[in-house]
């Protein structure tokens, strides 16, 4: 017994003396809690939502303010007429739009009845059932009040609802464009990150540092070959997409499959940026998988929405690529938006793009020297 109690105290010494261990055991459990326990939430907080006050009267005025004091809500446009919703939508800001008509505050006054309609964005399902359902019960909850001091209101208001994008709440809208986006940064990153640590682990690395090769050659050499299978890929999911979801592409297909090379690109710089600082197969293997599968699943804002987290989640998840592809993805196939309504997202993309092929060569350059 006694040997057996100093083996486990020399075990215990072993791991306390190994911080990996350590950060494994203790930093992944608390960091995950917390990750989770504040991400994972379907409660609404402060979504952007737009007011067609077709009538402009004292009635609207005060429950538009009830709506934005309520927390859940914040007035982010106020197009003029029904010709600009679309255009407001596809910029992203807001969940829904909410429409009064004409002389609603007369016609609540005098014949009790309410003109509500909400127009909500069909592509996040989930959001937009939360953005009705919330939306009614507050313009509900002030004419509750209303009626306690003034004339009888037909109760409830049921405002007619038009889900914009996705009539029938399809799941398929919200989830398809994320996992495409999930899949091609994981498969992309996990196939060039052991391009180089095989070299290294082969002892062939030696030999391309010694050749007449520059650093750029041999990283858009070992890109080359996985950028053109991922393209197809990419061809592969989108037709997958088409004829087993029914998911179409409203939008430019050529600016999709543009988009599409471009984060394609992204993924695979990302990778051998990993593989340049490495230095086995199965810390590229780890790092690319388990590094960016969570962040990618939980910050990218395509199963829960990043503006409804803490506000340092949203400048986390600002540097991360799959983020900016989720809204161009759903904006092309989804809302049929344009290179104008996603130019600041592909400008991230070709940025971060461009970096990660920077730092690679200069990896490439220090080991050269």
């Amino acid at each position: 017994m006694k040997r057996f109690l100093g083996f486990v105290r020399k075990e215990f010494i072993h791991i306390f003396r190994d911080y990996r261990t350590l950060v494994i055991l203790f930093g992944i459990p608390a960091t995950q809690i917390i990750i989770f326990g504040y991400v994972v939430s379907n409660d609404l907080k402060s979504a952007g939502i737009a007011i067609l006050d077709q009538s402009r009267d004292e009635i609207t005025v005060a429950v538009s303010s009830a709506i934005t004091a309520s927390g859940f809500f914040h007035i982010a446009a106020e197009p003029r007429s029904e010709a600009e919703i679309d255009a407001v939508f596809r910029k992203g800001d807001i969940k829904a739009v909410i429409i009064f008509g004409n002389g609603f505050g007369k016609r609540l006054l005098t014949e009790g009845v309410a003109d509500v309609a909400i127009i909500a964005d069909g592509s996040e399902p989930n959001v937009a059932n939360l953005v009705n359902g919330y939306t009614t019960a507050i313009i509900n909850g002030y004419l509750t009040g209303l009626m306690q001091n003034g004339p009888e209101v037909k109760m409830p208001v049921v405002p007619e609802v038009k889900m914009l994008y996705n009539p029938e709440l399809r799941s398929h809208f919200m989830f398809v464009p994320g996992v495409i986006t999930l899949i091609l940064i994981l498969v992309c990153a996990l196939m060039t990150s052991v391009t180089i640590t095989r070299e290294k682990e082969s002892g062939t690395m030696e030999v391309l540092l010694v050749s007449p090769l520059r650093p750029v050659q041999i990283i858009l050499g070992k890109v080359a070959p996985y950028f053109i299978l991922s393209f197809v890929n990419v061809i592969v999911i989108l037709l997958l997409s088409y004829f087993v979801f029914r998911l179409p592409v409203k939008g430019s297909m050529v600016l999709l499959l543009a988009e599409c090379m471009l984060y394609i690109l992204m993924g695979l710089s990302l990778g051998i940026f990993i593989s340049t600082t490495v230095a086995t197969m199965q810390q590229a293997i780890f790092i690319s998988f388990l590094g960016l599968l969570l962040p990618s699943l939980l910050l990218s804002g395509f199963i829960f929405p990043i503006e409804y987290m803490p506000g340092i989640y949203d400048y986390i998840s600002f540097i991360l690529p799959p983020r900016w592809f989720v809204v161009i993805i759903k904006s092309i196939m989804i809302k049929g938006s344009g290179l104008g309504d996603i130019w600041r997202e592909t400008l991230f993309i070709l940025a971060a793009t461009i970096l990660f092929i920077g730092l690679s060569i200069r990896k490439f350059k220090n080991r050269l020297e």
